[in-house]
């Protein structure tokens, strides 16, 4: 029940922050209400697409979205570079995009590592709406520490999913790698949303562990 109450409460300190940022944050105690509550965004008819998310998929949100009253651009379709390339640019143009953030600050920054940028890009511009489905266990208290739970937390278990040879998924740890398998292309700190595009990101935090 403390840890709850104390998720509770974190949250409702970063949605204070996050609308000094032009960034919507509602809390949701369970993955089912986060379900509810990103559906209740979307409008049917809508073109929808998503980027890489692990919490986005745990709580079904991918799975209503391919079997709803939606047009979707999903990039695992992609059979060639060049249809990655197309999907990616129709991407660009969707009316809603799904992504988590891989931490938050307390302040209310959001901070993302990408491999291409797909994410970042669309984070930063493009679709009318982003909506991001955050667990409580991607909370930072500052960008450095944001930026090491990435890479130390995060990433490892994401290269072995993804079958990469890297420093961190063998050793556990980031080894600031170069190589072609490397997922630390570019780092993302979005401070604050424009005025002219208030409230286009809205941020779900939800009080379970989600993702990595």
């Amino acid at each position: 029940m403390s840890t709850a109450k104390a998720n509770e409460v974190r949250a409702n300190t970063m949605i204070k922050n996050l609308k000094k940022r032009n960034i919507d944050g509602i809390y949701c105690p369970t993955k089912e209400d986060a379900l509810k509550q990103a559906l209740s965004y979307i409008e049917k008819g809508s073109v929808v697409s998503w980027g890489g998310s692990m919490s986005v998929e745990e709580i079904g949100l991918l799975d209503a979205v391919r079997s709803g009253d939606y047009e979707v651009i999903d990039r695992s379709a992609a059979k060639t570079p060049d249809e990655q390339r197309e999907l990616h640019s129709k991407t660009i143009l969707a009316d809603y995009y799904l992504m988590s953030t891989n931490a938050i600050t307390l302040d209310g920054e959001l901070i993302n590592i990408d491999g291409t940028g797909n994410r970042v890009g669309a984070l930063c511009y493009g679709p009318k709406h982003v909506i991001m489905i955050v667990g409580m266990n991607k909370v930072a208290s500052n960008v450095e520490d944001g930026i090491s739970r990435i890479r130390n937390i995060a990433s490892p278990p994401n290269c072995i999913r993804l079958g990469l040879e890297t420093p961190c998924s063998l050793t556990g740890r980031c080894g600031d790698c170069f190589g072609d398998t490397s997922i630390c292309s570019d780092i993302l700190i979005t401070r604050r949303q424009s005025a002219a595009m208030k409230d286009r990101i809205k941020v779900i935090l939800v009080g379970e562990d989600l993702g990595f």
